[in-house]
């Protein structure tokens, strides 16, 4: 008998995580992405925020860190035992801070090398066409060094190394830090368009502006606790909160 699909590509349930054996860095977090939606992650710095994307990609012991306790489900499946390169077989893209390209290797090359993370899948078609689709500016770079790009097409060549995989769940680290308002509105619309396709986003963003632009829900961090989540809507009418939790307000 087939399973029924889960409402939810991403459930995180109650965990902790701890680093160096001692330093606890998130405390009973839980959080739920819907399929096809964008789930914003805001906080101030060391809220916690790039532990809990690690922690769902099973990044964590690359720096010591461990999630003590708790559950995270990714697509209905426990994701405990899973290998960080199986779980991006499965469909999970993280997109990490900082731009990280293969910056000796052309912006192609990135590309197919990001296709090496699909072996063993079945029915996996890397689509170059597709990724090209939502930026043209590397299609036009394609044969340039990346490490040539302006950090917004560097920018750009991450997202597109993560959408190869074909992922069911796109994670994006400040995906438009530092970037010229030009390029954050090219950005912010492909977003969309890879949101429309039905790719389900988890967005960490200092930008308040680009992350009521996208984002269907919000859930603000503090001190490695989720301690308010609400809906676009009702995120943009609260003051109140933006100001308490995250120091700003939008204009």
């Amino acid at each position: 008998m087939t399973q029924p699909t889960p409402a939810h590509v991403l459930e995180v349930n109650n965990i902790e995580v701890i680093y160096n054996k001692v330093v606890q860095a998130l405390r009973g977090l839980s959080l739920a992405v819907p399929r096809g939606q964008i789930v914003a992650l805001l906080g101030s710095n060391g809220a916690g925020k790039s532990t809990t994307l690690k922690a769902i990609s099973g990044l964590l012991a690359l720096e010591d860190g461990v999630v003590e306790s708790g559950s995270i489900h990714f697509n209905g499946q426990p994701t405990a035992a899973v290998a960080p390169q199986q779980l991006v077989r499965n469909g999970l893209s993280h997109v990490m801070e900082g731009r990280r390209v293969f910056e000796d290797l052309t912006v192609e090359e990135n590309l197919v090398a990001a296709t090496y993370a699909l072996t063993g899948r079945k029915d996996a078609t890397p689509d170059f066409d597709l990724v090209y689709s939502y930026f043209p500016r590397l299609h036009e770079r394609r044969k340039g060094l990346a490490g040539y790009l302006s950090g917004g097409e560097q920018q750009m060549l991450a997202i597109g190394r993560a959408l190869m995989n074909d992922p069911k769940l796109l994670m994006l680290d400040e995906p438009v830090e530092g970037l010229a308002p030009v390029i954050v509105e090219e950005i912010v619309a492909q977003l969309k368009t890879i949101k429309a396709a039905g790719v389900a986003i988890l967005l960490v963003e200092q930008n308040l502006e680009v992350c009521t632009q996208l984002a269907d829900r919000h859930c603000i961090l503090e001190q490695g606790r989720i301690v308010y989540t609400a809906d676009n809507a009702s995120f943009l009418a609260d003051e109140e909160v933006k100001d308490r939790y995250l120091g700003v307000g939008l204009a």
